[in-house]
């Protein structure tokens, strides 16, 4: 299986998401949302792509067809993941 390959928008689209996921202390319903939709995440991720127009408050509309994308991809879905621990880790060490 080939390496996953994240854009510099991808990976900045997934920083944004994570950290807000974080701040608000929401790693592990997050964690817990992201695998039981693993089996679906490219249904997931085409559903993201109906919802862009509407979602331009949390994201700017081309980030959210960043992460949509990656997540067309069940590895996109393991690094978003992994990503959101990484960064609660560090959030929890400082």
């Amino acid at each position: 299986m080939s390496e996953l390959l994240v854009t510099p928008a991808q990976a900045e689209a997934v920083d944004r998401v994570a950290r807000f996921i974080v701040r608000f202390g929401l790693t592990i319903p997050a964690i817990l949302s992201l695998e039981s939709m693993r089996p679906l995440s490219f249904v997931g991720s085409q559903f993201m792509h109906v919802l862009s127009p509407s979602i331009a408050a949390v994201l700017p509309p081309l980030g959210w067809d960043d992460l949509a994308r990656l997540l067309e991809d069940r590895r996109g879905l393991e690094y978003v993941i992994r990503r959101i621990e990484q960064l609660d880790e560090e959030s929890r060490a400082s």
